[in-house]
């Protein structure tokens, strides 16, 4: 176990420990002592960079957001065509739907907690906020509205589904939502 006063990763463990959790037994599961044994730090640094565990579920969270918020902005950085946004688009689905099991775990976990309570809800708020501007780079706002809904839903298919649609169709349902 991490001991001794100067740990500067200490917090940063901790959270990445929580997000670990989480995925491997859901947000019911997230307790004090189970998260400081899997970061290897004292009980007593929960508390001192953790006002509770809500805290440490948002904070983790926010976290896991700012990093799917990164998969869009590399995505959507520097397209210049109407045709190349839809480009971007299509590959974005299709990284996210090819990603770890852990990723998709994490969304849903967030998303049944925001069903659940308010100040989860305006967690997901900001994410999808923060998505949406990206997109609206590149689509008006309802389109980009439209097309946030549909990247999550092709996503959450895609990852689900025994035999994921193709990337032809993925494109063709992204060119049909984003041709006016």
């Amino acid at each position: 176990m991490a001991t001794g006063r100067t740990d500067p990763q200490r917090r940063e463990r901790i959270l990445a420990a929580t997000l670990d959790h989480i995925a491997e037994e859901g947000v019911a599961g997230v307790s004090h002592r189970k998260i400081a044994l899997r970061a290897d730090v004292p009980l007593g640094s929960m508390t001192y960079h953790f006002a509770g565990i809500d805290d440490l579920l948002r904070e983790a969270f926010t976290r896991f957001a700012d990093e799917i918020v990164a998969v869009f902005e590399r995505h959507l950085a520097d397209v210049g065509t109407p045709e190349r946004a839809r480009e971007a688009v299509t590959d974005l689905i299709h990284a996210l739907s090819a990603g770890s099991r852990r990723d998709l775990v994490l969304t849903h976990e967030l998303y049944a907690l925001a069903a659940r309570r308010d100040e989860y809800r305006e967690l997901t708020h900001a994410w999808m906020a923060r998505s949406r501007d990206l997109l609206e780079r590149h689509f008006d706002a309802d389109t980009a509205r439209q097309l946030d809904a549909l990247i999550e839903g092709l996503v959450l298919h895609r990852s689900l589904d025994t035999a994921p649609q193709s990337r032809e169709l993925t494109r063709a349902a992204v060119r049909r939502m984003t041709s006016g």
